[in-house]
């Protein structure tokens, strides 16, 4: 006659862990209740973790294991005549951290909870030898991780000094294979790097890939965020890069030219832009265009959109209108669909004039920044050579050190450079492309982006009634609009 199992009768937790994915959980519980049936017990909860891992690096927080937790808070609180007890596929798959092992350990013997597992065995951590068995196991699971991510890192060491793609998700712009462009996402980086450069907020810039129905390498929305990630890839450049630092060309092409990259990386680092969305703007010369009374008095006040009656008579009907808010809509009222069309009027007639080159190509990316590309180039070589001198015996470490720090001050100075001349021009864009058509296409951040570089636009008061040479045409148009009553001046 066989003996009964000591575990008759015993209620167990199971708990079920999978580090990528759910896939293998049902193998576990399978097991699991299997083993516990076999030894006469019952399962009353069950715990699951997926796509966590148990491992800690070194100097690193333990993992978020959140019904790892509540498992181990249920043990802490069990007041049960029969102490739980716990089941799992394998030692493995609670710990791979002998930090987290010593305080599973103090919870069990403290609450006389013994571990059984259909994988590894059973575990009386009550016991000196049960407890050995335990610490045992959690560290050759914890020996067979860390030994897998050094073979990792070596392959990524190599990779890394080969220019290769080190594998991982389809980065936006590329195919799967982290090396051919895909071009269609490839002019979208272009896209968006040149609304940056030319005054759109990451903000509009996702607003824009979301209304287009542009996803991101995941097949989800934009947010301001992801586009300032996609943004600041080095890979865009062709860089190659490994643990947040640059260590050369890589062996996919470039989406953007270099220096263009490090002008926008450079504007997305300045503690001076402005990072929030802040609430969304829906007319183009709000907080731009200035109340001329209080220009006047020596006073800058910003015009906002309200609505004003523009009847003589009655049954006033209502527009939006352009009001001083320091005034309290007495100083100037102007109707605001008038007052932005004259506004846009100047806007095409002013970059339609033969100098409009030079304010879209001045101080932008130039010789100076692309010498800076080359050095950035020389500088690398400089410390890969030495790097191969030391390792050859043919230079000292102090010497080594002395070359790195003197390449790492001159990498700062050209970041510094950069910065300085990454400024952001709303006129980018009119580059190419007759002025009017390239206006329809910016977005309305651009838009007030150009015009705020332009002019400055002044709201003086204006007289009731129709302007001078009104005709019924023209009222048509622009109603009793008076363009005396607009001062626009030219700030370049």
């Amino acid at each position: 006659m066989s003996n009964p199992s000591p575990f008759a009768g015993r209620e167990f937790l199971v708990y079920l862990r999978k580090s990528k994915g759910r896939a293998g959980i049902a193998r576990q519980r399978r097991d699991c209740q299997t083993h516990c049936d076999r030894i006469g017990g019952r399962i009353v909860a069950e715990f699951v973790d997926t796509d966590r891992t148990a491992f800690v690096k070194f100097g690193a927080a333990p993992s978020r294991r959140d019904d790892y937790q509540a498992m181990l808070d249920t043990l802490r609180n069990d007041a049960r005549p029969i102490p739980l007890g716990v089941i799992a596929w394998h030692a493995d798959r609670l710990h791979r951290d002998m930090t987290e092992c010593e305080t599973f350990v103090k919870a069990c013997v403290a609450g006389n909870h013994p571990v059984e597992t259909p994988r590894s065995g059973s575990y009386d951590l009550a016991t000196p030898t049960g407890r050995k068995r335990f610490r045992n196991d959690v560290v050759d699971a914890t020996f067979e991780v860390d030994h897998m991510i050094e073979r990792i890192e070596s392959m990524k060491a190599e990779a890394v000094m080969e220019g290769r793609w080190l594998g991982g998700r389809r980065p936006f712009g590329y195919e799967d294979d982290g090396v051919t462009v895909r071009p269609a996402e490839a002019a979208e980086i272009q896209q968006m790097a040149d609304a940056l450069l030319s005054g759109s907020s990451l903000n509009a810039i996702a607003r824009d890939l979301n209304e287009r129905a542009v996803p991101t390498s995941t097949g989800k929305q934009w947010s301001s965020r992801s586009v300032g990630r996609v943004l600041s890839r080095p890979r865009n450049a062709g860089i190659m890069e490994h643990q947040g630092e640059e260590v050369g060309p890589a062996v996919w092409p470039a989406i953007l030219d270099e220096s263009t990259w490090r002008a926008v990386t450079a504007l997305l680092a300045d503690p001076g832009r402005r990072t929030t969305p802040g609430s969304a703007r829906r007319w183009l010369l709000s907080g731009i265009a200035e109340c001329g009374p209080c220009e006047q008095e020596g006073i800058t006040s910003r015009l906002i959109v309200g609505t004003a009656g523009m009847s003589a008579k009655g049954g006033r009907s209502t527009v939006p209108a352009y009001q001083c808010r320091a005034g309290k809509g007495k100083h100037v009222v102007r109707n605001a669909d008038h007052l932005e069309r004259f506004v846009v009027m100047h806007v095409i007639e002013r970059l339609s004039r033969p100098d409009v080159v030079d304010l879209v190509h001045g101080g932008r990316v130039d010789d100076t920044m692309r010498a800076r590309v080359v050095e950035r180039e020389a500088l690398r070589l400089r410390d890969t050579e030495a790097a191969e001198m030391f390792a050859l015996g043919q230079m000292t470490k102090s010497a080594l050190l002395r070359v790195n720090e003197k390449t790492a001050e001159r990498r700062a100075e050209l970041d510094q450079a950069d910065e300085a001349q990454a400024r952001v021009t709303a006129l980018r864009p009119f580059g190419n492309g007759e002025p009017g058509e390239v206006w329809a296409g910016l977005n309305l951040d651009q838009k007030r982006a150009v015009v705020a570089e332009l002019f400055r636009v002044i709201v003086l008061p204006s007289t009731t009634g129709r302007p001078p040479g009104w005709t019924p045409e023209y009222g048509k148009v622009w109603g009793y609009f008076n363009p005396e009553g607009v001062k626009i001046v030219d700030l370049v």
